[in-house]
């Protein structure tokens, strides 16, 4: 049985054989048997390296963080997660600079604390029952990378003027990028740093033109 520890674009941790391409941490969220019991443990969400200087650490070891896994970057910003400052720090530094001057408004200054831009993600991602926050957007006004829902179970993937449709393998064409209403995944601030030259790791396996 695969273990509970894939995410979807919707921020759920799901049991699924894929792996992803990427890794990420919200903390302690298993018990001593590897059953997770908590969405989340903590405000810092954050996506990191499958491999980083030769770990090969247990992923449910007791006691210590739960180790996720997302298909791609963009999966892992629509649920939430920002990059890791310790395994990608140049990503982070990059991440950082387009989220401040996206997010000028919220008086952070240029260089934002990580716990700064926690605290914001955590209210952008969650809703007040609890759920996954959605917000209105033009889905032709949206950036690459950004996934907007299609239905309560389908997410959608804006790249480079189509749209792919999320699966834990990979994406299924779903017809070009056309303006009209959508509900985005991808957090407000999240999105305006991908709007503010942000460019995370491509989609994994999904082709468009450029």
């Amino acid at each position: 049985m695969p273990l509970q520890n894939r995410v979807t674009p919707f921020g759920e941790i799901v049991a699924v054989p894929e792996r992803g391409t990427m890794m990420g941490n919200r903390g302690i969220l298993h018990d001593d048997r590897g059953r997770v019991r908590r969405r989340w443990a903590g405000k810092a969400w954050i996506c990191c390296l499958l491999e980083f200087r030769g770990r090969r650490d247990p992923v449910m070891a007791p006691d210590h963080y739960t180790r996720l896994f997302f298909l791609d970057e963009p999966t892992a910003l629509a649920a939430g997660h920002r990059p890791c400052a310790y395994c990608r720090p140049a990503a982070y530094k990059l991440f950082r600079a387009a989220w401040a001057a996206g997010n000028a408004h919220l008086g952070l200054g240029a260089t934002p604390r990580a716990a700064e831009i926690d605290r914001v993600l955590h209210e952008e991602r969650i809703g007040p029952d609890g759920s996954k926050r959605l917000d209105p957007a033009d889905l032709a006004d949206l950036p690459d990378g950004s996934f907007v829902r299609e239905d309560e179970r389908s997410a959608l993937l804006v790249w480079r003027g189509t749209l792919g449709r999320w699966s834990p393998g990979g994406y299924q064409a779903a017809g070009p990028v056309r303006s009209g209403p959508v509900l985005t995944l991808t957090p407000p601030s999240i999105l305006s740093a991908l709007a503010h030259s942000y460019r995370p790791e491509p989609p994994f396996g999904l082709s468009a033109p450029r």
